[in-house]
């Protein structure tokens, strides 16, 4: 990993993990699937500025890109996003950081029956061996990271499981089908569907009653939607443009550390043993997976 991009990478890092910590606080105040729609609207928002300020930036037109960002934001973002929040009602945000962190090895088990030139080694096996153990060590102990809640509910970890299985596969279908589409327009486009899918839900279920939101809550909605969903995609953008994909899969080694402390200090959440034990385990099997062999020199 080029030591120019560890800055870039420190920081996508606070990014993402500050918005854990801001989204935990936020279900306190919204319902899940309300504040979602509203992170969504705002940072759709700022993406059609973008548009409107960039004279490089024109709205795509292409129809099968539309049609695939609708798939994409109402499945790949818009169901991920909800789950996410939602675990948080049940668990705390250095725990869903941690468990999040799996979801690079669901990724390459996935890889390795959708894209034929991904396919899985012993030692991409070992490695999410290794990752699913952590996380089946936490479930086991039972860790919440709640300071008043003894034992973890597991409904948090099937909600973050789902989360990362619609990621996982969302990533998956880009990297197999859309690969030649512009990397921000098919990401504004997503982002779109996915404010789209869930304001329609929002409508239809929970409604928009903010009467119980105060300003901590509004800050930390727009907190989350523009430092967190805004300019931590686009951080990602660059980091993987500039520097490729490892650099910006590095960023799940920090984003645990930034929601397990931050959480401690800012929310009086825990941070055991049983949990930095986890963590270890699914880091260690992430370090296995992002390690790439040298090759081999032949003999002369």
């Amino acid at each position: 990993m080029p030591l120019a991009s560890i800055p870039y990478v420190l920081l996508l890092g606070f990014l993402f993990g500050s918005t854990l910590i801001a989204s935990r606080f936020s279900v306190g105040q919204y319902h899940p699937v309300n504040y979602v729609a509203l992170r969504l609207i705002l940072a759709t928002l700022a993406h059609v500025l973008i548009y409107v300020a960039s004279p490089k930036r024109k709205l795509p037109r292409d129809p099968r890109l539309w049609a695939q960002a609708a798939l994409l934001g109402s499945v790949g973002v818009a169901v991920p996003m909800t789950s996410i929040v939602t675990s948080m009602q049940y668990q705390s945000s250095g725990l869903t950081s941690i468990l999040l962190t799996i979801g690079p090895a669901i990724t390459v088990v996935m890889a390795h029956f959708f894209l034929p030139e991904e396919q899985l080694t012993w030692r991409k096996a070992f490695g999410v061996t290794l990752a699913f153990g952590g996380a089946v060590l936490l479930a086991i102990l039972g860790e919440s990271g709640l300071p008043d809640v003894r034992s973890a509910n597991l409904a948090g970890y099937a909600l973050v499981f789902i989360a990362m299985l619609f990621g996982s596969g969302s990533a998956v279908y880009v990297r197999k089908y859309l690969r030649s589409y512009d990397t921000f327009d098919l990401a504004s486009l997503r982002m779109f569907f996915a404010a789209l899918t869930l304001t329609l839900l929002t409508f239809a279920t929970v409604g928009f009653d903010l009467s119980g939101v105060d300003r901590l809550g509004y800050f930390a909605l727009g907190y989350a939607s523009l430092v967190g969903t805004f300019s931590g995609l686009l951080t990602a953008i660059y980091v993987t443009q500039r520097f490729g994909a490892t650099p910006t899969a590095m960023t799940s080694y920090v984003i645990p550390l930034v929601a397990g402390i931050g959480g401690t200090l800012i929310l009086g959440e825990r941070f055991t043993p049983g949990m930095i034990a986890g963590m270890a385990l699914i880091l260690g099997g992430l370090a296995i997976l992002n390690h790439r062999e040298r090759p081999r020199l032949s003999a002369m």
